[in-house]
């Protein structure tokens, strides 16, 4: 037993040799790989480095591609400046309808929200004690002119007589008073017969402006007094309709030689969100003086709001149209870049490279802007694409429409400039 445990685990034995053999091979296969594969690796790198770097160079895509772009092309074109405040709706009028007279409300003649007429009926007071108040008022006056007749007869009597020396002239003096009295009294009494026909007609109640009638306070039936505060309905002028409005008081200076040149500043409502053009109106007057604690004027636009569309105490975005510059470089807003080194744009050559130039913006509206310098007329833009490109870079137009299109609503846009730096800050100011 022993002999035969001992032959089988030595070395020369057949299951150690092929234990052997194995080890030898799967050295052999791991070394072989790890040489052949690492060069081939390295080699691929290398190649996809310098295909990357190549590509970098020409402003290529990863396969080699010149970048695609959309361009525009520098054209002359109209920029309008503009001044951007923000407002609310202001009524011309507000008027709370009041009784001027007490009274028994009888008759109602208007709907709630209903538009009026200025002098139109809105409601009847009882006016039967006014009516006798009136008569009564005539009656006295009739009276009194009748004595002042009789005493001015004597009067002429008496001073025939004093002629004649047959009175005494204290008798003419008693006389005139008297005379002069009657007058004063008859004086009186006119005064109360206008006051009885003045309170006659305020039982009739009539709008004092033109406008909306608000909800009713009172009903027919209930008893209203002059001296009560609330009214029996509040009617809000809405045509005209005005906006006020704040400017930041940099902005007064040149507002103010427009206004001084006479012409009218055209004043365009926008909505809360300043994308929607609600109306359009003219500058009618600008405050007295600047508010200190916000640096802000106050100024008021007017709109002939035909179409009802601006409503009281509304949120709007006033947009004041201080100049047009007529025949000017512009571009579309996209193409303008900004870097550490200031304002640039890409200018696309002739033969489809692209070259990195400084500009100076002026004026920003809406999709456009205006290029003092940097650019000169026909020279194309890149307005789309410029975030992969840099100086001497390949580009691909071949798809690209050009246009001026970029400019299309620019004559509403809702904000610019008159500088570049801030135009940045434009919409945030006029939101």
């Amino acid at each position: 037993m022993n002999n035969n445990t001992s032959s089988s685990t030595t070395p020369n034995s057949p299951a150690a040799r092929r234990w052997l053999w194995i080890i030898v091979a799967l050295t052999l296969v791991g070394a072989g790989y790890f040489y052949y594969s690492k060069p081939a690796k390295d080699g691929v790198a290398k190649t996809a480095g310098a295909a990357d770097g190549n590509a970098q160079k020409r402003g290529a895509d990863a396969r080699g591609r010149p970048t695609p772009v959309v361009t525009a092309v520098a054209r002359t074109d109209d920029v309008n400046v503009y001044l951007n405040g923000l407002g609310a709706v202001t009524p011309l009028a507000t008027v709370t309808v009041k009784s001027r007279v007490d009274g028994e409300i009888m008759k109602i003649h208007f709907k709630e929200g209903q538009m009026v007429r200025k002098g139109e009926v809105l409601a009847e007071i009882d006016p039967r004690p006014y009516q006798a108040a009136l008569l009564q008022a005539e009656g006295q006056l009739m009276r009194d002119k009748a004595l002042l007749t009789d005493a001015k007869l004597d009067l002429a009597r008496y001073q025939t007589l004093l002629k004649q020396d047959s009175i005494a002239s204290q008798q003419v003096d008693t006389q005139v008073a008297l005379v002069q009295q009657y007058e004063g009294t008859v004086r009186i009494d006119e005064g109360a017969l206008a006051t009885a026909k003045l309170n006659l007609t305020y039982s009739t109640v009539t709008a004092p402006v033109s406008g909306r009638v608000g909800l009713r306070q009172v009903d027919i039936g209930n008893v209203i007094h002059a001296a009560d505060t609330t009214g029996f309905v509040i009617i809000t002028q809405l045509q005209p309709m005005s906006v006020l409005f704040s400017l930041p008081e940099d902005s007064i200076p040149d507002l103010m030689k427009k206004i001084k040149s006479g012409s009218k500043i055209a004043v365009d409502a926008y909505d809360r969100a300043f994308t929607s053009k609600i109306t359009s109106g003219t500058l009618e007057t600008i405050d007295n003086q600047i508010d200190p604690t916000t640096g802000m004027v106050k100024l008021r636009a007017t709109y002939a709001n035909t179409d009802l569309t601006l409503f009281p105490s509304q949120f709007v975005n006033a947009q004041v149209l201080l100049e047009t510059r007529h025949a000017v470089i512009a571009i579309p807003s996209a193409g303008v870049q900004h870097g550490r080194s200031g304002t640039f744009a890409f200018v696309v050559n002739q033969d489809n490279t692209v070259t990195q130039r400084d500009i100076v913006v002026g004026t920003v509206q809406g999709s456009k802007s205006e290029i003092v310098s940097g650019l000169t007329l026909g020279e194309t833009v890149v307005i789309d694409g410029a975030d992969k490109l840099r100086d001497g870079a390949s580009v691909d137009i071949s798809s690209n429409t050009d246009s001026g299109k970029g400019d299309k609503g620019s004559k509403t846009g809702s904000g610019n400039s008159r500088h570049d730096k801030s135009a940045a800050a434009a919409p945030a100011a006029t939101h």
